[in-house]
């Protein structure tokens, strides 16, 4: 064992203890590799009775997403409550300002807020991790409002924490990609659709299934702006011909490859410092 192995081993104990003296939680699950990480340690610490996940439904959960969530939950033999949420009424979330992700998870964290209250349960979790503090994320500022606890991030686990130790409990998302919302694709500006969302969402299906496993497809009103791995450039010009008639079947007029490749959160680029820090 490495010292970063036996650093992350020692941040699963502390976990342990923060999540211990909570008693009864509810847990923001998305099925991604923090969540799922968090649900499975909360029922060890806690007991499987003592944890509601709860996953918001909306345009902006990939359907691949959700059965993968209830796929996860269920081989801990634990059950998901749904709860349905409705960002896209709030022009707030829908004309997809800087500040986007902040009115989303504030409609999930309001939701789950609620029902701990009906279900007089204290806390609720969600699974921001340490690397989280240094990114650009607005959610991070709804999470502060309605009191929902990162504890993940109050032990310090970086995302490589938390897949070394995903894999030592046998999950089945430890080296999964990252997992963010459909919305999350959609230029700044661009009015977030159930339509655009569809969109993306079924573009980036037929990638995965040419066997595309690291990558985002960009909705810019008429173009797809196609991110990969530079490795992968060779595969999407092999089938250039297949991938620019499907995108222009779901609706979009141009297809374009990304010549940077594929990076995470790549359209806050667009965005300046004075915004980024206005909605931290």
């Amino acid at each position: 064992m490495n010292t970063s192995d036996n650093n992350a081993d020692q941040k699963y104990i502390l976990l342990k203890e923060i999540l211990r003296p909570l008693g009864k939680v509810i847990i923001a699950y998305s099925g991604g590799v923090d969540s799922t990480f968090l649900l499975k340690a909360a029922i060890e610490t806690l007991g499987v009775e003592n944890v509601l996940p709860c996953i918001g439904i909306s345009g902006s959960l990939a359907q691949s997403q959700y059965q993968l969530a209830l796929c996860s939950a269920k081989k801990m033999d634990i059950e998901v409550r749904q709860v349905n949420l409705a960002e896209l009424r709030d022009e707030k979330y829908s004309a997809n300002k800087a500040d986007r992700c902040f009115h989303c998870k504030s409609h999930l964290f309001s939701e789950l807020t609620e029902l701990a209250k009906q279900k007089e349960i204290s806390y609720v979790l969600c699974g921001s991790n340490f690397d989280d503090m240094d990114d650009y994320r607005p959610g991070n500022r709804a999470a502060t409002l309605f009191n929902v606890r990162a504890p993940l991030m109050d032990a310090e686990m970086t995302k490589l924490d938390i897949r070394y130790n995903s894999r030592k409990l046998g999950l089945p998302t430890a080296d999964m990609p990252a997992s963010p919302c459909l919305a999350s694709r959609i230029a700044y500006g661009l009015e977030v659709t159930e339509e655009n969302l569809k969109q993306v969402e079924q573009a980036e299906e037929f990638l995965r299934s040419m066997g595309f496993v690291e990558f985002r497809v960009r909705h810019h009103g008429t173009v797809a702006r196609i991110e990969v791995a530079g490795e992968d450039f060779k595969k999407i010009a092999t089938n250039r011909k297949a991938i620019t008639e499907k995108l222009k079947q779901i609706g979009f007029k141009f297809i374009a490859l990304d010549l940077q490749g594929f990076r995470s959160g790549a359209l806050n680029e667009a965005l300046t410092e004075q915004q980024k820090q206005k909605n931290k």
